[in-house]
């Protein structure tokens, strides 16, 4: 495991059972600035969908409570581990959105981590308010969807 502590206090954590791949080229949107400043061992670890972003699932950092999902490119990424703010790249609007600055609903940053892949990031936050912009406290209260349940038994 790999451990960045950034000036920010924010710590990142990068798990991997996999071999460390050879960089990739970042395929940013298109509103997304040429150079970010994302630390290169972090920017390679990265696996983007082919619009230049990655999944952020976001975490309550004490009750373990999945809030909702976001998309981040590197610059995204780089404001998250740099201002104790979680910053996003809206896919429908092509621009970066700071959770909380129009609706008060600030996520404070725990940490974040990659997953083994490098596909996902996992940010743990301490959440203000809903998460959700229909005023639900996560993306996910009364949207749940009949399953078959299994048992380990």
């Amino acid at each position: 495991m790999l451990t960045f502590t950034l000036s920010a206090g924010t710590r990142l954590d990068l798990m991997s059972e996999q071999p460390a791949s050879a960089p990739r080229a970042s395929n940013p949107p298109v509103s997304t600035p040429a150079a970010s400043d994302l630390p290169a061992g972090i920017a390679a670890a990265l696996k983007r969908d082919s619009a230049g972003l990655v999944a952020a699932v976001v975490q309550q950092f004490d009750t373990n409570e999945v809030l909702m999902l976001g998309w981040m490119d590197d610059e995204a990424l780089q404001r998250t581990l740099s201002t104790g703010r979680v910053t996003f790249y809206s896919r429908s609007r092509q621009e970066y959105w700071r959770k909380g600055d129009t609706s008060g609903h600030v996520q404070w940053v725990k940490s974040v981590a990659l997953d083994c892949d490098g596909d996902a990031l996992l940010v743990r936050v301490d959440q203000v308010g809903a998460a959700c912009h229909t005023g639900t406290r996560t993306c996910f209260d009364g949207r749940e969807l009949d399953a078959v349940t299994g048992s380990s038994s």
